[in-house]
């Protein structure tokens, strides 16, 4: 039976009509219906969920006639198979029982109170610790875009404006959210369509929109978040929000405000540039071999997060990045950081835990872990005060506790909390009186019973007078049969036994109604006490997330702090003065990882030096070079140390890769169509501010051609952009640029010949390189001595074209306004007679001749050759 299709309800069970009438309100969403101790799928559900779970599928019973296909998993593993179901991209409807069931009332009832999406994640069972999960929304409202985002897990909500296709691209890059929503019927280039949503497009509409944010964050308008003349990002915001209360299905009091972000607050990274300089994951996926695999070493998960933001995001504020860049120094200086971490390692998540108290899906452990915090923050704030660090004090906030919620929690919760509020002990004795009464009924029953008996003896003068339990009729009083006649008038006979009567008081039964339900009453009781902490704790969300961020902060630095001693990392020098400086750089990821010695160059670009052509053989080090000038500066603008003896950096604005490409086939667009739209997407945007790193332009296409836009591009970064370029190539031709060219420098790194082997020295010097030693790598790599060997004469041939004597049909002269022709091949001309060549030569101008025409006129004068034609 397909869920989707129309049905029948009247044929079907009871239990199938419930369950049929939610499954119509979720059409796309898988619907776990708890039932007992399991959560059970049906139908087209149960089949889909067999599938990527790796349940069991079967059937039971029949409702309208045939069997029902069920699929279901245990209540108490529930986040685990959640999420399996998230990593694939699913959404999941939690349906739970409302009520206990009751024999004789029928049905209980059901309804859903959560949907679980891959960007509406709380639960740490389904989150990773140290990424975010991002829900983003994008709206387009007269000529505006906007993009929003939101990390529901700790509350931080950010809308930006999103000028053109490419500015957006860039962004889903930096976030990658988890799930995006778009208007009906629309696809964003960026992000997989596995993770876009479509919301129907009457949710589009910034009025209401507007409206929805205002009863959100409890104002009037909109004009203290500075959008309310952002049509497009109030959109944007208000459909995630609308998003988030839909599938919650509870308030959102972590919600309280919505960050305008400026497009100037951060360094200008696009998606390619990320993937190339590998910041949180490498070129092959792993996540170790990255920026963020060698720079974390953060203690708290809410401090790996930050870290990862900081890389992500590096800051264009100089007041800032000093302020960082101070902090660490104060840290580093004293060796300060140690006894921080060692504190700092005992505090959880609780940046996350904060989000699930006002969600209040929060439980005890987690209420733990959250005085645990309290207790450790004071200390943490005493640490800094004694030190007298003042640029980190300033750099952190505040860390002062917050004495009323911890007391508070110290009464409250019993040292180690059980993971369920529905387990009980969750709620220290002493705490609530009427919890300790209940509790004490039940724990002290055997006790009063005891008394009891004891006492009705003594009244009644029966002796052997027993006070009893069983199941069937509760508690009793049993009395032998030859002892009637002692039975008091208050007794009220409950059954008779052979040899005995059992009878009732008012006060047993009393004490029997109070017993029997005092353990259901006690949880009851802890419950309404576990809800009355949370709301206590609701009403200080804003402060509290206030101190998970400067934890986050100060755990940061006193990474950075860590990193900058283990990595031998100097302080950069932030400069106002164009220019860039580094002194003996180095990467920091390779320098990590390779056995050898990493060999550290310097760099020298300014205002008379903005471009270097980067020349050597391949795995002769261009493209690490290039990189480490990358991170570096990107390192210093995220307020870290870098991996230098020195760097002077001046004014950065934007960072442009172009490395390295691969086909989009889903997109239609080949190796050499990427590269030239990376290529393209640079020089459009690139400024005089901008770090642009440039490998290998031209590649994908012919000899010929690839010259000429090779040139073309640097010609153009030079002249027009003058950008702070490092462009690296193996068209040595390209190095007569720094002859012509103001402000062009060549660099290249060496290698040496020994014994047929080459030697890579990886040490950038002056100059252009002498030879490209591709034979030599391609030995390296593997192939066959007799392919080198062949190759090596044919490069034999071709390099005596170079010779004065060789026959040129022109040169390439980087001073014209594109390169002219260069040599046509000797095997092209060594069938056609010199004089033939010659005649031929002076009815034109050879040096005017494009390489295309000096080819068609070669092949002109061998088919008159063949035909005999003078």
């Amino acid at each position: 039976m397909s869920s989707a299709a129309p049905l029948e309800l009247a044929g079907h069970t009871p239990l199938m009509q419930q369950y049929l009438g939610i499954k119509a309100e979720f059409p796309d969403t898988l619907v776990l219906f708890r039932m007992g101790d399991f959560y059970e799928l049906f139908y087209d559900d149960a089949e889909r969920a067999a599938r990527l779970l790796d349940i069991t599928l079967t059937t039971r019973g029949e409702s309208a006639g045939q069997p029902i296909p069920m699929a279901g998993v245990p209540h108490h593993a529930l986040d685990g198979y959640l999420a399996r179901l998230v990593r694939q991209g699913e959404s999941a409807a939690i349906c739970e029982q409302i009520g206990e069931p009751t024999p004789g009332k029928g049905l209980v009832e059901r309804r859903v109170v959560r949907i679980v999406t891959p960007g509406t994640l709380t639960e740490d069972a389904l989150l990773e610790s140290r990424r975010e999960a991002l829900l983003a929304a994008h709206a387009s409202v007269g000529g505006q875009a906007a993009l929003a985002w939101l990390d529901l897990a700790s509350g931080r909500f950010r809308v930006r404006g999103i000028p053109d296709e490419a500015d957006l691209e860039a962004q889903l890059g930096r976030l990658q959210p988890a799930e995006l929503l778009v208007v009906d019927g629309l696809e964003l280039p960026g992000l997989p369509t596995s993770r876009q949503r479509s919301r129907a497009a009457w949710k589009f509409n910034p009025r209401s929109a507007a409206k929805l944010l205002c009863e959100q964050f409890g104002t009037a308008d909109l004009g203290g978040f500075g959008i309310e003349d952002l049509p497009a990002a109030i959109t944007a915001a208000g459909v995630l929000v609308d998003y988030v209360q839909e599938t919650q299905r509870t308030a959102l009091p972590h919600l309280r405000g919505l960050h305008l972000e400026l497009a100037n607050t951060f360094v200008h990274i696009d998606a390619n540039t990320r993937r190339n300089l590998e910041i949180d994951r490498s070129l092959d996926g792993s996540d170790d071999a990255s920026l963020v695999g060698i720079l974390d070493s953060s203690v708290t998960a809410m401090g790996g997060r930050l870290l990862r933001r900081w890389l992500g995001d590096p800051l264009r504020d100089r007041t800032t990045i000093e302020q960082r860049h101070d902090a660490v120094g104060e840290l580093h200086a004293a060796d300060g950081c140690a006894p921080l971490r060692q504190v700092l390692a005992g505090i959880a998540d609780i940046e996350r835990i904060l989000s699930r108290v006002a969600l209040r899906s929060a439980r005890p452990r987690d209420l733990a872990a959250l005085r645990q915090a309290l207790e450790a923050s004071p200390r943490l704030q005493r640490l800094i005060d004694d030190s007298g660090h003042a640029a980190l004090r300033s750099a952190v906030g505040s860390l002062s506790g917050f004495p009323d919620l911890l007391a508070l929690l110290q009464e409250a919760l019993v040292q180690e909390p059980p993971a369920l509020v529905r387990d009980g002990g969750v709620i220290a004795r002493g705490y609530d009186e009427e919890l300790d009464r209940l509790r004490d009924l039940s724990d002290n029953a055997a006790a009063f019973l005891t008394e009891y008996e004891q006492r009705q003896r003594e009244e009644t003068g029966i002796a052997n007078l027993k006070v009893g339990y069983n199941r069937v009729h509760g508690y009793y009083i049993e009395v032998s049969k030859t002892q009637q006649q002692h039975v008091p008038n208050d007794y009220t006979r409950k059954q008779t036994l052979k040899a005995a009567e059992r009878y009732i008081t008012e006060e047993l039964k009393q004490f029997e109604d109070q017993v029997l339900s005092s353990r259901e009453r006690a949880l009851t009781r802890e419950k309404h006490c576990y809800e009355g902490l949370l709301d206590r704790l609701q009403s200080n969300l804003d402060g509290l997330q206030k101190l998970a961020a400067s934890l986050a902060r100060l755990d940061v630095l006193a990474a950075f702090a860590e990193r900058a001693a283990a990595l031998n990392l100097c302080r950069p020098e932030m400069s106002s003065e164009s220019g860039l400086t580094i002194t003996a750089g180095r990467h920091p990821v390779v320098e990590q990882l390779q056995s050898d010695p990493f060999t550290p160059n310097d760099l020298q670009l300014g205002p008379d030096r903005r471009m270097l052509i980067v020349t050597g053989p391949n795995m002769g080090g261009k493209s690490t070079y290039m990189r480490q000038t990358a991170l570096i500066v990107l390192l210093a603008h995220a307020g870290s140390w870098v991996p230098a003896d020195a760097a002077r950096i001046g004014p950065i604005d934007r960072i442009f890769t172009r490395i390295g490409a691969g086909d989009e086939l889903a997109r239609g667009r080949s190796t050499f169509m990427v590269e030239m739209s990376e290529t393209a997407n640079i020089l459009h945007n690139a400024t005089r501010d901008s770090l642009v790193l440039m490998d290998e332009i031209g590649r994908g296409t012919s000899t010929y051609d690839g010259l000429a836009l090779a040139w073309a591009c640097a010609a153009y970064l030079a002249r027009s952009v003058q950008s702070y370029t490092l462009f690296a190539t193996h068209y040595f031709e390209l190095t007569r640029m720094a002859d012509d060219e103001p402000g062009v420098a060549n660099v290249h790194l060496d290698a040496v010949e020994h014994r047929d082997r080459i030697v890579f020295m990886h040490a950038v010097q002056d100059g252009p390189a002498s030879q490209s030693y591709g034979l030599q790598v391609a030995a390296l790599a593997g192939i066959p001595r007799r392919v080198i060997e062949q190759a090596r004469k044919h490069l034999d041939r071709l390099e005596r074209q170079q010779r004065p004597d060789s026959p040129q049909l022109g040169l390439f002269d980087p001073a014209q306004s594109e390169p002219r022709i260069h040599e046509v091949p000797d095997t092209e001309l060594d069938d056609i007679p010199a004089d033939r060549i010659n005649r031929r030569l002076e009815a034109v101008d050879p040096d005017s001749l494009t390489p295309r025409e000096a080819l068609d006129l070669v092949y002109e004068l061998k088919r008159e050759l063949d035909a005999g034609s003078d």
